[in-house]
């Protein structure tokens, strides 16, 4: 029952991944999400109810357009394989649960975040904006996964947590955004990234988005190091950040509490 459970959520996900895709195709170019229906970026052909079954379609066609013959990205087949994964893994991780609702509901928002990111080297105030809106109401009801050292009533323990987050989140950015401007005269990163992190710290609440901040940039400074040593990219080229905090936010809503808890045990005697 379990395993079908989870088969049941990954295909859902998968799904959800498809709209995913819609978003990030259509939001940097202002477009709208509902019209035209979806169809062939090359050929504008509409696309049939059998060339969009998600994952399935992608490889029935072989990464061709039924149409056109098309080569197909392979991004959009990413998208939907970790939009599944990310429902199932999150339906496995807290069970049938307001968690586990608002978890998958912003892991769902931070791979578009990451992915526009990625692409485009963009973050978009559209998304960011309305997306921290609803996270700082949603707080109230559903307080974020953030350990506050002090307890408060409801509903002010989520909102305190949250905007505790977000504070401390578009401070940590904002400072090295600055100082860069100042010692170097040009932008270290984007500002996106400063309110990206705001928005990170709204959802995950005090002190995690500490831990989602410090293995993003650990991992974003690895990876970059890893492309500059390989001469993928050179130290001119601009290599995104929002790609690096989407990936370790959706780790920390799923595990920081208890990296979080086993690394304060530590220091338990």
């Amino acid at each position: 029952m379990e395993a079908a459970l989870l088969l049941i959520f990954a295909l859902f996900g998968a799904a959800v991944g498809s709209f995913l895709n819609v978003c990030i195709d259509r939001l940097p170019a202002g477009r709208s999400l509902l019209f035209p229906p979806s169809h062939c970026d090359v050929c504008q052909h509409p696309l049939a109810p059998r060339d969009l079954i998600p994952i399935f379609s992608y490889l029935w066609l072989r990464r061709r357009c039924r149409y056109c013959q098309a080569l197909i990205p392979w991004r959009p087949l990413w998208v939907e394989i970790a939009s599944g994964g990310l429902l199932a893994l999150t339906y496995w991780h807290f069970g049938l649960s307001t968690q586990f609702a608002t978890t998958a509901l912003y892991g769902w928002l931070f791979i578009v975040i990451g992915v526009i990111d990625l692409e485009h080297q963009l973050i978009l105030n559209k998304i960011v904006f309305p997306a921290a809106a609803f996270a700082l109401v949603t707080s109230i009801m559903v307080p974020p996964s953030g350990i506050l050292y002090f307890s408060l009533p409801w509903p002010w323990a989520g909102l305190v947590s949250g905007v505790m987050g977000a504070a401390t989140g578009f401070i940590f950015l904002l400072i090295p955004f600055i100082l860069s401007l100042i010692v170097y005269r040009q932008e270290g990163m984007g500002f996106g990234d400063v309110k990206m992190a705001g928005l990170i710290g709204l959802v995950t609440g005090f002190p995690l988005v500490l831990l989602a901040l410090l293995s993003g940039a650990i991992l974003g400074g690895l990876v970059a190091s890893v492309l500059l040593l390989l001469r993928v990219k050179s130290r001119k080229e601009a290599i995104p950040f929002g790609p690096f905090l989407s990936l370790t936010t959706i780790a920390t809503l799923l595990w920081g509490n208890d990296f979080l808890s086993w690394y304060l045990g530590l220091f338990q005697f």
